[in-house]
């Protein structure tokens, strides 16, 4: 037994220690009831809860009686009434160390009855605070110290049992990259003593001096590699689905509500919540997947519109309403929302998690929480700190991290007492540093089989580290490298690289090897876009009804519309809130506030008749419109941000409303008038044509769709103006623009759909708006006919291309921002030099279309 528990069984009755769980809640409600000297401004920080659990730990370990160093510091004073305040929460029979101590002492004449005798078994420190317990055992009954190492045995009175230790061999010495690798040649060590038979399982040890560093590689590799690997302090809680169910809630209650967090949470504590368990998997059918839901606001109405359109009559409000408005109280409500949202097990993780720490810093109290290993350590190879190793030693062992600032840790100030305020050596007699030095000692004498002495060259972060000062100087050291060949694999892609011509073997890593080596050919390849001519899949995306954007790639970058329309790759998505609007969205909102506008004018008053005062009105209502519903739909900007946005975008659109007059009364305008669209939309509204209605490029039979910006029909019919507006800055010799080699194509498209489905052969007029400037100026289309020409031609040659199978990287592939950076090579800038020459040849004279204005 423990010394807290061998006090608690003398001291008899229902008395008992308390616990870490017993103490955090008394410190904080004594934290809360204020009325500190010093501790005042700092009582309601996230980690003084923890800070001062530390400091009690230590003065009840080092038997120091605050109420007498009170009188010498108001900083002494304050944990003073806190220690006094947590005797009074602590319930019935549940002790502090001190005064369980002193109950020990009433009752040790019982000693003998009680106890019998008693022996410290491999223990290399007893605390201030339970000398005077065994002093007085010592007097009553016999007291041993068996194998006590280097400890301070001078105070003790009983005998000392010493075991002649046996030989032990001299340790080696291993340098690996970084902490990952020496992970990796810890397992490797471990599966070969086990595989050659020269150790069992329950014979090896693996330890650091803390061992938070290395706990994530060895829970990962350790079960690639099926060893039986015993984590003595338990494994990290959020490792697995109970504690990712707490982290699930932690983000959503300290970061706020958004449809993923809110999808994540539902999807881990469906089952077992209590609020949730009869919500079906389908809850979320209808809401859109972009849009972020930031408020109980939003989330009303996109489940209000979401639940019209369900077809299986499910309404899942009134379930998830209630829960949405809980969470949105933020970490005030962590407990209600624990109890709640949480199954049985994530509910006492969650309790836990609260106990150590304020709820605002659940973020930092989740990541300490450990749970059980249930892999039995007596058949096991353990992975633990140096301590627990010392305390148990093993005949093999390999000692992680031997760096300078691990073997021996250093030691830091206490948070609460810094040595100006109580000196360090009383307030920790025994430092870490020591306790270090000790247990190395303890674990060296004992590892009869071997040892391996293991550091890093550098630290997860790249920085250089220094060897421990416990390393001997005279052992030579073996440098490891990261991709070396193993000696002996630990799990199967270990041995796999062993051996390679067996890896080569394998379709997977053939293949990926082949691409990496025809990226540095130079010349085109089938990993460079390179496919067999009419291709079925590219074939069908070819023959699909085309956008602005579609053929924008097609001509610009041919492989991105490949992996775009053919293959049906996207980019990753957004973050979650943006700071901003990237261009495109930027784009879609003035838009959506041009159409919202001039719809409201047509057909009256009209927009060709409206005054400057009716259109800002006009203008103002859209952009209450857009506000309620974009982000219903989309991830917006936080709320100043999205008010800004708003306000230039408004300012944008009407900058595009009243740059010119429109002499005809009779002139009607559309906005975001759409043309070859699939679904048939606005059949009732009075529009020039079918929104399905069919245009075909010439010549290249290519159908394409797409919403004109702004459309201007005189009432007569026999002159449209189209219009396509730009919300970035004028570029240099706009007025040169015809397809700017492919990149501006909506304007020659807006006039192609305006001349097929406009009766009567109506004078076209396509112009360019750039509103970024602060005057925009429009840009003719000076030759219509010429553009949709040039359009159909280079439409025609880049399908030729691709039915050919030549479907390489276009000039947009070396732009930034691209949709498919993910997707090319790792170094851009050198796969394109190696591969303009055979690029060039490749694509022969249809290069000539990219330089082209």
């Amino acid at each position: 037994m423990t010394f807290p528990l061998l006090a608690a069984r003398l001291a008899g009755g229902f008395i008992r220690p308390a616990r870490s769980e017993n103490l955090f809640p008394a410190i904080r409600t004594a934290l809360e009831d204020g009325g500190f000297a010093e501790l005042e401004s700092v009582r309601h920080l996230p980690g003084t809860t923890r800070a001062v659990a530390h400091s009690l730990g230590k003065i009840w370990e080092s038997d120091l009686a605050l109420t007498e160093l009170a009188a010498g510091s108001h900083r002494l004073a304050d944990l003073a009434e806190i220690e006094r305040r947590v005797h009074g929460a602590l319930p019935d029979g549940m002790l502090t160390p001190r005064d369980l101590r002193d109950a020990a002492l009433e009752r040790v004449e019982h000693a003998l009855a009680v106890l019998g005798s008693v022996e410290l078994q491999r223990v290399f420190w007893v605390a201030p605070v339970w000398r005077p317990l065994l002093l007085s055992l010592w007097e009553s009954i016999s007291a041993s110290w068996r194998n006590p190492g280097c400890a301070d045995t001078e105070w003790f009175p009983g005998e000392i049992l010493a075991e002649k230790p046996d030989p032990v061999p001299t340790a080696s010495v291993v340098t690996c990259a970084n902490p990952r690798a020496e992970a990796v040649e810890a397992l490797r060590w471990a599966r070969e003593l086990i595989a050659s038979g020269q150790a069992r399982p329950e014979e090896i040890a693996i330890c650091a001096t803390a061992t938070e560093q290395w706990d994530d590689h060895f829970l990962v590799l350790a079960s690639e590699a099926d060893l039986p690997l015993h984590f003595t302090r338990g494994l990290p809680a959020l490792a697995f689905r109970d504690g990712q169910a707490c982290a699930a809630l932690a983000d959503v209650l300290l970061n706020g509500l958004s449809q993923d967090r809110v999808r994540r949470l539902f999807a881990h504590a469906a089952g077992g919540s209590r609020a949730l368990g009869g919500l079906p998997a389908t809850w979320s059918a209808g809401l859109a997947r972009d849009a972020a839901l930031f408020d109980v606001v939003h989330w009303r109405h996109a489940l209000d519109r979401a639940t019209e359109r369900r077809s299986d009559g499910y309404d899942p409000r009134p379930v998830v309403l209630p829960v949405l408005e809980l969470l949105s109280r933020g970490a005030d409500a962590a407990e209600e929302a624990g109890e709640l949202l949480l199954g049985t097990e994530a509910r006492a993780l969650w309790t836990e998690a609260l106990r150590s720490a304020p709820p605002k810093a659940l973020e930092f109290s989740l990541q300490d929480l450990r749970m059980p290993d249930q892999r039995d350590p007596g058949a096991s190879v353990v992975w633990c700190p140096a301590n627990h190793l010392a305390a148990a030693p093993r005949p093999w062992v390999r000692l992680l991290g031997m760096t300078s600032r691990s073997w021996p840790r250093r030691a830091a100030e206490d948070p609460i007492l810094p040595g100006h305020v109580l000196p360090r050596r009383r307030l920790d007699p025994y430092p870490v540093v020591e306790r270090d030095r000790h247990a190395f000692a303890v674990i060296a004498s004992r590892a009869t089989g071997g040892s391996v002495l293991s550091r890093s060259l550098r630290n997860a972060q790249g920085g250089l580290l220094s060897p421990s000062p416990l390393i001997p100087k005279a052992i030579r050291v073996q440098f490891l490298k990261r991709a070396r060949i193993p000696q002996h694999a630990f799990n199967e892609a270990d041995r796999l690289l062993a051996r390679p011509h067996e890896a080569a073997m394998l379709p997977a890593i053939a293949a990926a090897d082949l691409c990496w080596r025809n990226w540095r050919e130079p010349q085109v390849t089938a990993h460079d876009g390179v496919v067999r001519a009419d291709h079925p899949v590219i074939t069908r995306a070819v023959d699909e009804v085309q956008s602005a954007t579609s053929l924008k790639l097609m001509l610009c970058n041919p492989l991105g519309f490949v992996w775009r329309y053919a293959l049906g790759w996207s980019a990753p998505a957004e973050e979650d809130q943006p700071l901003t609007l990237d261009a495109r969205a930027y784009g879609e909102l003035v838009h959506e506030l041009l159409k919202i506008a001039v719809d409201a004018l047509e057909p009256s008053p009209g927009y060709a008749r409206a005054t400057r005062e009716e259109i800002e009105a006009s203008l103002a209502s859209a952009v209450k419109a857009v506000d309620t519903h974009w982000p219903l739909q989309r991830s917006v900007p936080p709320a100043l941000l999205w008010q800004h946005t708003l306000d230039n975008a408004a300012s944008l659109a009407l900058k595009a409303l009243t740059l010119d007059t429109i002499e005809e009364p009779d002139t009607r305008s559309w906005t975001e008038l759409a043309f070859g669209s699939p679904r048939v939309e606005d059949q009732d509204a009075d529009l020039p044509w079918r929104p399905d209605a069919e245009v075909v490029i010439p010549g290249a039979k290519v159908r394409v769709r797409g919403r004109i910006d702004r459309l201007d029909l005189r009432g007569d019919g026999k002159a449209v103006r189209v219009s396509d507006y730009k919300t970035g800055t004028e570029p240099g010799r706009a007025n040169e623009i015809l397809l700017s080699g492919g990149s501006e194509l909506q304007r020659v498209i807006y006039a192609l759909a305006a001349r097929q489905l406009l009766p009567g052969d109506p004078r076209i007029v396509a112009r360019l708006v750039f509103l970024g400037d602060r005057q925009p100026r429009p840009y003719r289309l000076p030759d219509v006919d010429l553009a949709i020409s040039e359009l159909a031609a280079h439409v025609t040659a880049a399908i030729s291309l691709l039915r050919r199978g030549t479907a390489l990287p276009g000039p947009d592939a070396e732009e930034e921002p691209n949709d498919f950076r993910l997707a090319m090579p790792a170094s851009p800038a050198t796969y394109f030099r190696i591969k303009q020459a055979a690029v060039s040849r490749a694509f022969g004279d249809f290069s000539r279309i990219w330089s082209r204005r």
